[in-house]
């Protein structure tokens, strides 16, 4: 199917609603007739900005992932900067557990290069520690807001209720625990960041 000649919506628009489809309706009811019916246009018009559905999936990605209060001027130690970032990243993936596992389908690292530059400015000086550093950060983030995308997106809790019965150990772990899900999540960062200043010394 051709373009229109003349565009009747912004490429931002379409991405905005395609988003806002999927909140609604969830992946599985999205599709480009359900977002040229939120901008009130035909689904024609969508091709004038994108190719195909993969093409404006992969801009909603991105348009979650840009959308954090996070600043490069932050003030702090590395840990303490990187942890905002971590969270500014996670609260973005939650804003929309519908559609945070477009991260993992469309994941668009390359808008993260300059935050990763930034970062690893304030690593510590064992440069090839560097990646697996990056890497451990990365992972625990998106690992944990997926997980917790997930459980949000069927409207179930991040951790199930506990059966002292039978998960007797388990059931005392979660009631001694004092934190909410980002508090668990920064603990997790600062026992990471613990083990990295370990192994730094030893390198």
């Amino acid at each position: 199917m051709g373009r229109p000649s003349k565009p009747l919506i912004s490429r931002e628009a379409a991405t905005q609603a395609a988003l806002a489809v999927i909140d609604e309706q969830g992946l599985d009811g999205f599709s480009l007739g359900a977002v040229a019916r939120h901008l009130s246009v035909k689904a024609p018009s969508l091709y004038y900005h994108f190719r195909d559905k993969a093409e404006i999936l992969s801009e909603v990605a991105r348009f979650i992932l840009l959308d954090t209060g996070y600043r490069e001027d932050m003030e702090g130690s590395w840990e303490e900067r990187t942890i905002e970032l971590c969270k500014e990243t996670r609260r973005a993936l939650l804003k929309h557990p519908n559609a945070a596992p477009l991260i993992l389908q469309f994941f668009p690292r390359h808008l993260l290069l300059d935050a990763y530059e930034h970062a690893v400015e304030g690593y510590p000086r064992t440069r090839e520690l560097h990646m697996a550093i990056l890497e451990g950060i990365e992972k625990l983030t998106f690992g944990d807001a997926l997980f917790e995308a997930a459980a949000r997106a069927r409207g179930l809790p991040a951790m199930p209720d506990i059966n002292p019965a039978t998960h007797p150990n388990l059931a005392k772990s979660v009631a001694a625990n004092s934190m909410d899900e980002e508090g668990v999540f920064v603990e997790a960062l600062w026992m990471f960041f613990a083990g990295v200043r370990v192994r730094a010394s030893e390198s």
